[in-house]
């Protein structure tokens, strides 16, 4: 376990170094000069161009430039952003707990509808009720987050006026849609997969042996058969979780609401080149953090497997 463990944790630093080198490298995968983007239809003069230029470092050799950004981002200095001339470090640290917290309640949302309609829907099978909660799953995956945030806005804030559309980080209410949003597709895609697993599970000769034993079906259903099935559910679960940052994108725009998706919408448009470094080499460390603990809990839901 572990050599193992090591292993895995060599591997997940070999990916954020390979992340590293790609956001590293966006500022001269710019056609033209990363400066003269960044400026965009501005009328700036040589005077600035060469000055923004020696800030950022650009007329150092690509390795010591490497060597600088890579050196920096270890220590938790991910630059200066362009336009604010605040440190993006600290730019992110004030819009990524908003993030944290849509995620946050986004999955307990996903959680309770997932596995409430999987194990209904694999119970169930066979009836009509499969069929409505199956349909409803396909329904969540096929419609896109920009139109599934429409529906709710138009239903409850200009009809009902019950909920506002704008997201305030003051007012809870404002977490309610973009939360639901983002969990009704989240939901759909994990639903499936809970029936499937169940399904197997169902028919499996330890159930049977439960059941003989005199155990209610719920206990049969939910202590033993969900235990097991949870098995290859863990690992899509944690995918979808860093999906929520993709998702938090367009969510965050439609409610206006401040988060990592909508700083970094912001920093494309202003051409913010610092930002976005910062922005995506955050979000890789959360994918990378998330898909390595989710590595470690499978082993422990079944000590059979092992780290690769």
């Amino acid at each position: 376990m572990g050599s193992d463990l090591r292993r895995r944790l060599f591997m997940s630093i070999l990916v954020l170094f390979g992340v590293s080198m790609l956001t590293f490298s966006m500022m001269h995968l710019v056609p033209g000069d990363p400066v003269t983007a960044m400026a965009g239809r501005q009328a700036v003069s040589a005077e600035t161009i060469e000055q923004l230029r020696q800030e950022l470092g650009l007329n150092d050799p690509l390795p010591v430039q490497y060597w600088n950004y890579i050196s920096k981002a270890v220590q938790g200095d991910l630059g200066q952003s362009i336009r604010s001339k605040r440190p993006v470090t600290e730019t992110i640290a004030e819009q990524l707990p908003a993030t944290i917290q849509l995620a946050t309640v986004t999955i307990v949302l996903a959680s309770i509808l997932r596995f409430t309609l999987g194990i209904i829907s694999a119970v169930k099978r066979g009836t009509w009720i499969s069929s409505l909660t199956m349909v409803t799953a396909i329904s969540g995956i096929s419609i896109p987050h920009f139109w599934l945030g429409l529906l709710p806005i138009l239903l409850f804030s200009v009809q009902l006026r019950l909920l506002p559309s704008v997201a305030s980080s003051d007012d809870w209410r404002g977490l309610i849609l973009p939360a639901i949003t983002l969990a009704v597709g989240e939901a759909a895609i994990i639903t499936r997969l809970v029936r499937a697993s169940m399904l197997d599970v169902l028919d499996q000769q330890y159930l049977t042996a439960a059941r003989a034993r005199g155990l209610r079906e719920r206990n049969v259903i939910l202590y033993h058969g969900m235990r097991n099935a949870l098995i290859p559910v863990v690992t899509v679960i944690a995918l979808q979780i860093t999906y929520l940052l993709g998702g938090a994108i367009v969510v965050e725009s439609i409610f206006a609401r401040q988060g990592l998706g909508r700083l970094a919408i912001k920093a494309v448009n202003d051409r913010d080149f610092p930002l976005i470094q910062g922005v995506v080499l955050v979000t890789a460390v959360i994918y990378v953090a998330i898909n390595t603990i989710t590595d470690i809990l499978y082993v422990y839901l079944d000590p059979r497997i092992r780290l690769q």
